[in-house]
């Protein structure tokens, strides 16, 4: 804040070497701990005003007309009606503001700049990062830490990680240099950027690994509470995700059937539950060779802790690896109820009586026929399922096999034919038997036939394709529902498609796989803050979903990166650095995000400072300032 004065000062004639009082108007101000004073305007020897007294009043009806012009008011009381006071002040008031020594304006920031001095730095990115911010304060995620008595720098520091993850997916040195180079976050947690390390950015996830089991409960309970959901549908599944190293030492990281085709990698799988909406219940991490069906007891053990309760237990839909008779025995003896993919059926159901297929599209407007069917030996309902996308899909790979089969067994038989080839029956069965080893699904389609002489030496491969009705696109639903209408349990069923799309974000926009850490701590910690920042991601896009956008994650984040901060610096006419930090406008597509969601826009209007200049001469002969105030 700046405070005028009048200060005198005493200059010597150097012809005549007579001494003389001279008078200007000042402002003074703060520069770090130290106090400077800025000369407005010179007022001369003011000869015409003998006293003292009368040269404040001069001051202060400078000011006062200054005052009046920026807010329409008078700061202080009225001045004597001395026509010389006056009509001095008017003077220099006029002579102040035709030499645009000051700001007149009320209610806008006018200045005089030097455009080629105007400079824009330090731009970085903060729609995203605003996004998430505010998302994570819906949640609450920093309350549940300070009621576990963490301190408000640790908080900062793991709301920034949380972030991050959401936001730039990467390893911590990466990230470190992303905070640290590229983004605005520390700006809106308050950590200081400069103490950003990866070091650091280990060392809190490991520390929120340790609050999985409060920060899961809470944020379970508080969507259901933020979003009233119920959690009448949960939903149970299992992925994996592999190793970039060896991991030898490992007590998680086993060899496994991977998903991802990767059987040169060891693998750790993660287990979860979600409800309808796609919000997580409840995970697990197990070893890389646990088998999909021996977890479900433990799941649902834990789950129950943590689920919001609810007047009746929830469905349980589960896949096909999942959906064992062990489970099925075991959710009956809890009291759930359940749907799933049939292990097992297909040949031996028939169509109920009087039930007609009924036909239903799916989001890309295709064909799924529905009809009730009684499977012998099963006392849960049961409904066939056709669907011709799925059946197209199943057809071309069923081909694809079949034409790579077949390839193989030529190989076999071309070998026959040559010098160097293998041609004894033991030999020749053992390839057979590794090729329908790797074809495991197609060579149950086939009639292989050997044809051998005395010696044993094979003399021809023959093979025909076996007159098998093929089931491609079909499949068996089973559930202890009393549902009548075909739709409806089609629809609880179709509710897996949530968990599915839970694992793609986790596995690909949240950077899951595969992990390179070295340890299995690190790698629990890696997987949990991976686990936070989806909590994140989906408190976002559900909302956004009940406002008709539906965009992707990574679609959004390249959306929301159009928004920077930027700070712009110009020098005015009073030789001042005017320095302002800005949010950017938002853009259509950001600004239609931030209503869906009803978010502000913007975490701040603006932040202002002027720097006065570096230097500012000073009378050698300073002497007395007379204070407006008096």
């Amino acid at each position: 804040m700046y405070v005028m004065f009048i200060k005198s000062i005493v200059k010597t004639n150097k012809v005549t070497g007579e001494r003389k009082e001279h008078f200007r108007l000042c402002e003074s101000y703060r520069s770090g701990d130290t106090v400077k004073h800025l000369t407005i305007v010179h007022l001369g020897l003011l000869e015409e005003l003998p006293e003292p007294e009368q040269k404040r009043l001069l001051g202060r009806r400078i000011e006062q007309l200054i005052q009046q012009e920026r807010e329409g008011n008078v700061l202080f009381g009225p001045v004597p009606p001395e026509t010389i006071i006056e009509s001095l002040a008017q003077k220099f008031y006029f002579a102040i503001k035709e030499k645009q020594r000051i700001d007149i304006a009320s209610d806008k920031d006018f200045h005089i700049v030097d455009i080629n001095s105007l400079k824009n730095e330090d731009v970085r990115e903060v729609g995203i990062e605003w996004l998430c911010m505010q998302a994570i304060e819906q949640l609450q995620i920093g309350s549940v830490l300070r009621s576990n008595d963490w301190d408000e720098e640790r908080i900062k520091l793991a709301l920034t990680h949380i972030i991050s993850r959401a936001t730039y997916p990467a390893s911590e040195l990466r990230t470190s240099q992303w905070i640290t180079q590229n983004s605005a976050v520390c700006e809106l947690t308050g950590y200081p950027a400069k103490k950003i390390t990866k070091d650091r950015l280990y060392e809190i996830s490991h520390q929120l690994y340790e609050q999985k089991d409060s920060l899961e409960k809470h944020l379970s309970k508080r969507t259901n509470d933020l979003f009233d959901l119920n959690d009448s549908i949960i939903l149970f599944d299992l992925t994996n995700t592999y190793y970039e190293g060896v991991m030898r030492n490992s007590k998680i990281a086993r060899f496994g059937r991977s998903k991802e085709k990767r059987s040169d990698a060891r693998l750790v799988v993660l287990a979860v539950v979600v409800n309808t909406e796609g919000f997580l219940k409840y995970s697990n991490i197990y070893e890389g060779n646990k088998a999909d069906s021996k977890t479900l007891e433990h799941m649902l053990r834990q789950m129950s802790a943590n689920t919001s309760s609810v007047a009746r237990k929830p469905v349980v839909v589960l896949d096909a690896g999942i959906a064992t008779e062990d489970n099925i025995k075991l959710l009956k003896k809890n009291g759930y109820d359940y749907m799933c993919v049939s292990r097992s059926g297909m040949g031996k159901y028939t169509v109920a009586p009087e039930s007609d297929p009924i036909g239903i599209f799916d989001k890309k407007k295709q064909l799924i026929t529905l009809q009730k069917v009684t499977v012998t030996g099963c006392t849960d309902n049961c409904l066939h399922v056709h669907s011709l996308a799925k059946e197209r899909k199943e057809t071309s790979m069923n081909s694809r096999f079949a034409e790579r089969f077949e390839g193989g067994l030529k190989q076999i038989k071309d070998s026959l034919g040559k010098k160097s080839g293998v041609k004894k029956q033991a030999k020749v069965s053992e390839r057979i038997g590794r090729l329908k080893a790797k074809y495991s699904s197609t060579h149950k389609y086939y009639d292989i036939n050997l044809e051998t002489n005395k010696q044993g030496i094979v003399t021809n491969v023959t093979w025909t394709q076996k007159a098998i009705e093929r089931k491609d696109g079909m499949y068996l639903l089973r559930t202890n529902l009393d549902e009548k209408d075909e739709r409806a349990q089609w629809k609880i069923y179709n509710a897996i498609r949530e968990v599915e799309y839970t694992f793609r974000v986790l596995k690909t926009d949240l950077d899951l796989r595969p992990i390179y850490h070295k340890t299995d701590a690190a790698s629990m910690a890696h997987l949990h803050l991976g686990l936070l920042a989806y909590w994140v991601v989906n408190t976002i896009r559900y909302q956004l979903k009940q406002k008709g956008i539906k965009n992707e994650w990574n679609d959004i984040v390249r959306i929301m990166n159009t928004q920077k901060i930027v700070t712009t610096t110009m020098q005015n006419a009073r030789n001042e650095t005017i320095c302002i930090r800005k949010c950017s406008e938002p853009t259509e597509g950001v600004q239609q995000i931030y209503n869906a969601l009803k978010y502000k826009p913007m975490p701040f209007t603006r932040k202002k400072f002027v720097v006065p200049p570096a230097e500012i001469k000073k009378s050698q002969f300073a002497d007395n300032d007379l204070s407006l105030t008096g």
